[in-house]
């Protein structure tokens, strides 16, 4: 009997990771501290054209302080309660940190709006306007920019779906 490599069976197509991506609202972001440990955060993110994971966060904040010392990032997106049910992405890549507001209202615009579609909020997914006092905000905020590097992923459904298959 053939002997199956389970990584390979449970990795999302890329197209299935980009679906994932999209349909999950917060991730976990890691970072390197000053000691070169692990610095986690939960983020809210959207992805750009590009393929970059993009999120804001307040210029002085640790992560950010963290990405400009060491560029090196990774992001976690998972879901599933049940092992045959978990399903995740990992990111790493190189962080950039991009300055003013402009860059930080439309990075703002494309979490919002992702945030709003996955809460059912279709007036605001289609191109609600940003509040006053996040306007305020985005004087002291920054854009990070992810770009992917290296990607891992899992679904651990495809492991019910190929033990089916077999006895098929």
């Amino acid at each position: 009997m053939e002997k199956i490599d389970a990584r390979k069976l449970i990795r999302m197509a890329p197209e299935e990771m980009a679906q994932f991506l999209e349909s999950v609202m917060n991730a976990a972001l890691a970072t390197l501290d000053r000691d070169g440990y692990p610095h986690l955060v939960a983020m809210s993110f959207a992805r750009d054209a590009n393929g970059d994971i993009i999120m804001t966060s307040f210029g002085k904040a640790q992560k950010v302080l963290n990405l400009q010392r060491d560029p090196r990032a990774a992001v976690m997106v998972e879901r599933g309660l049940a092992y045959d049910k978990l399903q995740g992405v990992m990111i790493r890549g190189r962080a950039e940190i991009v300055e003013g507001a402009d860059a930080v209202l439309a990075a703002m615009r494309q979490v919002m709006r992702k945030q709003a579609r996955l809460a059912g909020r279709s007036d605001l997914a289609e191109g609600g306007e940003i509040s006053e006092s996040y306007r305020r905000q985005a004087a002291k905020r920054v854009v990070i920019r992810i770009r992917p590097e290296k990607w891992a992923s899992w679904d651990h459904a495809k492991i019910a779906a190929a033990a089916r298959a077999r006895m098929e």
